[in-house]
């Protein structure tokens, strides 16, 4: 049987691309043929759920379905996802939006901010507390969206909406609905079937999943140049363009601020010597309002991903 990552292993994102792509041309053959494409593929998905679910049962029957068992099964992305689609995933909801805040935080982290999940509520609504300097900053709903909205519908396709509070108070500055999530029980049974443009793109790059503690890369996404870092277990990217000399990184190196604390990391740009707070979205330390570019990243333990401008993406 061939592995994920074996030569002969079938590209199953691009699979699933392939599937949407022919649900929507067949809507060129009207309505009739659209709605039969979804039904095959509604009692395709089933036929292979009720496959699955029993396999799960009889593997229970038989005591091998254990507390690592259960945990390998969602740590796989692949089959996370089949397994998601089914109603079949071992975690609730609500562990499963921790756990994808979980992997977003770091890059909240670099704008001196954090993330609360407050509540999964039965209409399925997801509401958020942002924490620190995120809180009220004019850019607070583009770096949610773009940190959150990718991991959410990731882990929980069910889920609705996104509602965000301010750590004022559960009544003050309430957002509404932020970040509407389109799940594929959605995309099945719609009739546009025409995902909506959030303008980002989600780029798997290899390179950052076995990047060394301390160390700085720098990457294309497309026609975005990226330069990256990792400080402990937390990675961290921005635009290649340092912000006052505008030149790349190149030979740029990470360091602990003199006299900071454990975990401090500074980029320094070997062309003009300027020094970047990286935990601080990219400030500029010398106080004139320079800073970095970040992107989002998110990581599912086997893939890191980069979110860059769908008008720069490959």
């Amino acid at each position: 049987m061939a592995r994920e990552d074996s030569p002969a292993a079938p590209d199953w994102r691009t699979t699933g691309e392939r599937i949407d792509t022919l649900i929507a041309a067949s809507g060129s053959g009207g309505a009739v043929a659209r709605e039969r494409s979804e039904e095959l593929v509604r009692l395709v998905a089933d036929f292979y759920g009720a496959g699955l679910e029993r396999l799960l049962d009889l593997v229970h029957e038989q005591g091998r379905l254990d507390d690592d068992i259960l945990a390998a099964l969602a740590e796989d992305e692949l089959v996370s996802g089949v397994l998601l689609v089914h109603g079949l995933h071992p975690y609730g909801v609500e562990t499963r939006v921790e756990r994808a805040l979980e992997s977003v935080r770091p890059y909240l982290g670099s704008h001196g901010g954090d993330v609360e999940l407050l509540a999964v509520t039965d209409e399925g609504t997801v509401r958020l507390r942002l924490l620190g300097s995120c809180d009220g900053c004019p850019s607070s709903s583009v770096t949610l969206r773009l940190a959150v909205q990718g991991a959410v519908e990731a882990a929980a396709p069910e889920i609705t909406s996104i509602d965000v509070e301010t750590s004022a108070g559960e009544d003050a500055g309430a957002a509404g609905p932020l970040v509407p999530v389109d799940s594929l029980f959605a995309r099945l049974h719609t009739e546009s079937g025409a995902p909506a443009d959030d303008g980002a793109s989600w780029e798997v790059v290899p390179e950052l999943s076995g990047l060394e503690p301390g160390a700085v890369i720098r990457f294309g996404v497309g026609r975005m140049p990226v330069v990256a870092c990792r400080v402990g277990t937390d990675l961290f990217a921005f635009e290649d363009r340092c912000a006052r000399c505008e030149r790349p990184f190149e030979g740029a190196t990470l360091a602990r601020r003199l006299g900071g604390r454990s975990g401090d990391a500074i980029l320094r740009c070997a062309g003009c010597r300027a020094h970047y707070d990286v935990r601080q979205a990219g400030a500029c330390l010398y106080g004139d309002g320079a800073h970095l570019s970040p992107l989002p990243l998110l990581s599912d333990g086997a893939a890191v991903s980069v979110s860059v401008p769908a008008a720069v993406a490959p």
